[in-house]
C-alpha cells in the first residue's frame, strides 16, 4: 500500500483540492491507508498532498485508534510548507497525544505561533489548546497564550480564538 501511494503521489508536486478528492475516494478504503500516509509525511516531495489526505480520512472518521503516530510527531520538526503545517494543525483534534509526544508537538507548536501565515498561527492556538486539553500543566500558559492572542492578533486569528473560547466554555474547560 505504501508504494502504491508513493507511487500516486509522485505524478505531481501540486494538487487541487477536487484531484485529492478524487483520489481519496479511490484509495481511501484500502487497508494501512492512514499508515502508509502517516509515513509519508517525512518525504518532502509527497508531504502536502499525504497530509490532506490525512487530514480527510480523520475528518471522515478512519479508524486510527491502534495506529502509530510516533512518524507524524518525528516529521513536524521538518515540515517548512505552511499548507502542510496547517492541515497537521487540523489533524490533532482527533489525535491522542502521549506525554513523549509532548516533547515533539510542544516545539513545533511555538514555531506555528510564530509563523507568517495567519491560518498556521490560528491553528496553533488551536494545537496549543488541544495540548491543555489532554494535559492539564499546559492549561494556565494556553490561557495567557489565548488572552494575549485577542489582544496583539489579525482580526482573523482572533476569530479562531474566539471558537476555541466557546468551545472551552462548551466543554467546562
Amino acid at each position: 500500500m505504501m508504494v502504491e501511494i508513493r507511487r500516486l503521489l509522485e505524478n505531481q508536486q501540486k494538487w487541487t483540492v477536487e484531484e485529492l478528492q478524487s483520489l481519496y475516494d479511490c484509495i481511501s478504503g484500502e487497508p494501512e491507508f492512514c499508515n502508509a500516509l502517516v509515513k509519508l509525511l517525512a518525504d518532502p516531495e509527497r508531504q502536502q498532498a499525504a497530509s490532506w489526505l490525512l487530514k480527510q480520512a480523520l475528518e471522515t472518521g478512519q479508524d486510527v485508534t491502534r495506529m502509530d503516530w510516533s512518524p507524524y510527531y518525528r516529521s513536524l520538526s521538518e515540515l517548512q510548507n505552511w499548507e502542510t503545517q496547517l492541515h497537521l494543525l487540523q489533524c490533532l483534534p482527533y489525535l491522542t497525544i502521549n506525554k513523549r509526544e509532548v516533547k515533539q508537538l510542544e516545539p513545533f507548536l511555538r514555531r506555528c505561533l510564530q509563523s507568517e501565515n495567519k491560518f498556521v498561527r490560528a491553528w496553533g492556538y488551536n494545537g496549543f489548546n488541544e495540548l491543555a486539553l489532554q494535559h492539564a500543566d499546559f492549561k494556565p500558559e494556553v490561557d495567557s497564550l489565548l488572552a494575549a492572542a485577542l489582544e496583539e492578533e489579525a482580526p482573523s486569528v482572533k476569530a479562531r480564538i474566539r471558537n476555541i473560547l466557546k468551545q472551552r466554555l462548551s466543554h467546562g474547560f
